[in-house]
C-alpha cells in the first residue's frame, strides 16, 4: 500500500484542511490562515495516532528503517512497533508505572526509543527524552527534578546512572537494551509481557512530553506538553513538505530525537501521515555520511539544524544519487548565502521556520506558498496567532522592535513549567506566551529575527542583535562559525565583539580587519566587531545553539 491519505479514520487527517487546498493552489498566505480553523478531538493519544491507527489498517507498512553502525538496515512495520509497544507497557502497568509517571528514554535514534515512547503513552506517562550525550550532572539535575520513574537506556547510559543512582531516590528501574550490569534487559522483559489489554484513554489535554530547556538562559526548566501538542506541529509540516504526503516521501533528520527539533519536526508528525522515516545513532555530523545515507535510503525529506546546512556546504559538490524533495530548518538564523546554496547545490528551496520548546513552529517562510524574503524568518503558520509586544505590554507596529508572543490556548503550547508556577506565569501574560525573543515585523506580516533578549548589545545608544552580523561574517570564505556578543566597553556601555572558527589552513593575518571591514560595509558601520577572537571550536548546546553566555562569561 502506498503512502496515500488512509486513515481509520479522517477526522484531523489534514491539519489545515480548506487551508490545506488552498496551499495546492498557490492562494496568498493572508487567506490560508484566514481560513484555518482547529479541530482539536477530546480524546487524543499520539501512540494511537503514530503507530496503532496505521498498524490497524496495514500492520506490514514500514514505519521506521534502522541503520547501525556498521551501515545494516532493518525495517520495522507499525505492526512491529504496535507489538513491541504494546508488550513493554503491559510489563510497565505490572511494575507500577501510573497515568502521570515520568518515564525517561535516554537513547539515540532507533526503534527502542520509539517502542519507549509509544509504550508510555499507551499507558498516560509522561516520556522525558534525554540528550545521551549528557553528563551525570545533566542527568542527575533532570531525573531528579522531575522524579522520574522508569529510565530506558544503553550500555553507557547505565554506567552514567550508577554514578548518580544514590541522588535518584524516585527512580524505580532502569532498562537496557545492550548487555549491561545492574540494569533489566529492555527485550528480555518485552518479549516475555503479554500485549497489553487496553490502553489508557487519554484526552487532548493530559500530559504526555516533558522536554527540558537547553539552560541557555537559566537553570534548565522542564517543558510539560500535552498529547495535543503533536496536531500543533501538523500545519508547518504540511506546509514545508509541499503536496505532502506523496508516494515515495521518506524522512530523516540528524536532529537528536530528546530535541524538539528532532522529535517533533519531523519523526513523531510524518508517523502520524504514515511516511516512513530512517533512524541512526549519528553520534557527530558527517557530511559524506549524510549524503551516503541520504543516496542508500532514497531519503526525500529533511529537517536539517543550521550547523548541518552550514557543514553540507563546507564539504563541495553534492554526490550522485541525492535527490531531495524538502527541507525545514530552524534553531538559528540561515542567512541568505545558505538558502542561495541549497537551492544551486541540492535543487530544493530551505522552509526555515522558528519556535520554542514552549511553543514550536509558529512562523515559517515557505517558499511554494509565500515570497521568500531573505533575512526574514517568514510569516505566522496558519492556526497560530504571533504579533510583537513592546515593553508595556502593547502591540508594535511595522518595523518596531518587540517580543515575539504567541496568543495563549495554542495547541503546540505547553501546558505549564515543571514545578515552577512562578516561572509558568512569567512566561504567559496577559493571555499571550512571550518568547524572550526580539524580532521586527514589516507590513506584509514578515518577522525578521534580531536576538534573544539576553543576547541584545546595547552599544553607544543603539540595540544590535547578533545573527546578522553572524551571518554575514559566515559569507567570508575563511569563516565556519561565527558568534558575536557583547563586552564591557567603558565608553559605549559594551563593544560588538566577534568570536571566529576559521578552516583549517587560512591565513589568520589581516583576517580581523577583512572581517571588519566585511560587516562594516555590508550591514552598518555602527555594528561592525571592534574585537574580533580566533578559536578552535564554539560552545554548543546538544541542540546545536551557539552558547553566547558561555562566550560573555569565558565559560
Amino acid at each position: 500500500m502506498s503512502p496515500a491519505r488512509v486513515r481509520p479514520d479522517d477526522a484531523g487527517w489534514l491539519a489545515l484542511g480548506r487551508a490545506r487546498k488552498l496551499i495546492d493552489e498557490f492562494a496568498p498566505w493572508a487567506e490560508m490562515r484566514a481560513a484555518f480553523s482547529w479541530d482539536i478531538p477530546d480524546d487524543f493519544n499520539i501512540a494511537e495516532r503514530c503507530c496503532d491507527s496505521w498498524a490497524a489498517v496495514d500492520p506490514d507498512r514500514v514505519a521506521l528503517t534502522h541503520v547501525d553502525g556498521a551501515g545494516r538496515a532493518r525495517d520495522w512495520t507499525f505492526g512491529a512497533l504496535k507489538d513491541g509497544s504494546d508488550r513493554l507497557a503491559s510489563a510497565w502497568r505490572e511494575a507500577g508505572v501510573q497515568p502521570g509517571d515520568r518515564v525517561a528514554v535516554l537513547l539515540g535514534q532507533g526503534p527502542e526509543a520509539l517502542i519507549a515512547h509509544f509504550a508510555g503513552y499507551k499507558l498516560g506517562a509522561v516520556i522525558l527524552p534525554l540528550f545521551t550525550l549528557f553528563g551525570a550532572d545533566a542527568l542527575a539535575y533532570r531525573l531528579a527534578d522531575s522524579a522520574a520513574k522508569i529510565v530506558v537506556t544503553n550500555a553507557e547510559g547505565v554506567q552514567k546512572l550508577a554514578d548518580i543512582r544514590d541522588q535518584l531516590p524516585d527512580l524505580k528501574a532502569v532498562y537496557t537494551v545492550e548487555p549491561a550490569a545492574g540494569a533489566a534487559d529492555f527485550w528480555a522483559i518485552l518479549n516475555a509481557a503479554p500485549p497489553l489489554a487496553e490502553r489508557v484513554m487519554t484526552k487532548a489535554q493530559d500530559p504526555a512530553v516533558m522536554i527540558y530547556t537547553s539552560g541557555t538562559t537559566g537553570p534548565p526548566k522542564g517543558v510539560l506538553h500535552a498529547q495535543r501538542f503533536l496536531l500543533g506541529h501538523l500545519p508547518c509540516i504540511e506546509t514545508y513538505n509541499p503536496d505532502f504526503p506523496l508516494a515515495g516521501d521518506k524522512g530523516w533528520t540528524p536532529a537528536d530525537w530528546a530535541w524538539i527539533g528532532g522529535l517533533m519536526d519531523l519523526a513523531l508528525p510524518f508517523l502520524y501521515y504514515g511516511v516512513p522515516i530512517v533512524s541512526q545513532r549519528m553520534r557527530k555530523f558527517d557530511a559524506a555520511a549524510c549524503y551516503q545515507l541520504i543516496a542508500d535510503h532514497a531519503i526525500r525529506n529533511l529537517f536539517l539544524p543550521p550547523t548541518a546546512l552550514k557543514l553540507l556546504r563546507q564539504s563541495g559538490a553534492v554526490p550522485d544519487g541525492v535527490a531531495i524533495r524538502s527541507i525545514g530548518s530552524g534553531g538559528e538564523s540561515l542567512g541568505a548565502g545558505l538558502l542561495d546554496w541549497a537551492r544551486d547545490a541540492l535543487g530544493v528551496e530551505i522552509s526555515e521556520f522558528y519556535g520554542q520548546t514552549e511553543c514550536n513552529l509558529v512562523i515559517s517562510s515557505v517558499a511554494a506558498a509565500m515570497d521568500v524574503k531573505p533575512g526574514a524568518m517568514g510569516q505566522a503558520i496558519p492556526g497560530h496567532d504571533v504579533t510583537l509586544l513592546n515593553a508595556a505590554g502593547g502591540e508594535c507596529g511595522p518595523a518596531e522592535m518587540g517580543e515575539i508572543a504567541v496568543r495563549a490556548g495554542d495547541p503546540v503550547m505547553f501546558l505549564r513549567y515543571w514545578n515552577l508556577p512562578e516561572k509558568t506565569a512569567e512566561k504567559v501574560q496577559n493571555g499571550w506566551l512571550r518568547t524572550g525573543d526580539l524580532a521586527t515585523r514589516d507590513e506584509d506580516g514578515y518577522f525578521t529575527f534580531a536576538s534573544r533578549d539576553d543576547d541584545v548589545i546595547t552599544s553607544a545608544g543603539y540595540r544590535i542583535g547578533p545573527s546578522e552580523i553572524e551571518n554575514c561574517l559566515m559569507t567570508h570564505p575563511d569563516v565556519t562559525m561565527a558568534a558575536v556578543i557583547g563586552v564591557p566597553d567603558p565608553l559605549r556601555t559594551e563593544a560588538v565583539k566577534a568570536v571566529v572558527v576559521v578552516k583549517d589552513g587560512a591565513v589568520r593575518a589581516g583576517l580581523e580587519d577583512q572581517l571588519t571591514h566585511l560587516v562594516r560595509e555590508r550591514i552598518s558601520p555602527h555594528v561592525a566587531p571592534r574585537i574580533v577572537e580566533f578559536v578552535d571550536e564554539l560552545p554548543m548546546t546538544t541542540t546545536g545553539k551557539i552558547m553566547r553566555r558561555a562566550l560573555r562569561t569565558g565559560g
